[in-house]
């Protein structure tokens, strides 16, 4: 599974940085992932939904930590390089 198509979208808040829509091949979208400025610098936050206890529970995720790390590596390329043309 490749990923063919990333969108970012920059906002202007302390933490949040941008919402990203993430395309794997050609043929399935994953919506409202955001880059978070953390402690440690930018990471790839998970869509997720609030549940009734208050918590959040990812709707969508990666199963292991390597397609984490290469959708995330991706993402935050992608994201310097919106982040290049604004400035």
């Amino acid at each position: 599974m490749e990923v063919t198509e990333v969108r970012v979208f920059p906002v202007q808040e302390e933490r949040l940085k941008a919402y990203v829509a993430i395309t794997f091949d050609h043929c399935f979208v994953v919506r409202d992932l955001k880059v978070i400025n953390g402690n440690n610098g930018l990471f790839v936050a998970m869509p997720s939904k609030k549940r009734k206890d208050g918590t959040y529970r990812d709707t969508a995720h990666p199963l292991n930590s390597e397609t984490r790390q290469r959708i995330e590596s991706v993402i935050l390329a992608e994201y310097n390089k919106e982040i290049q043309k604004i400035r």
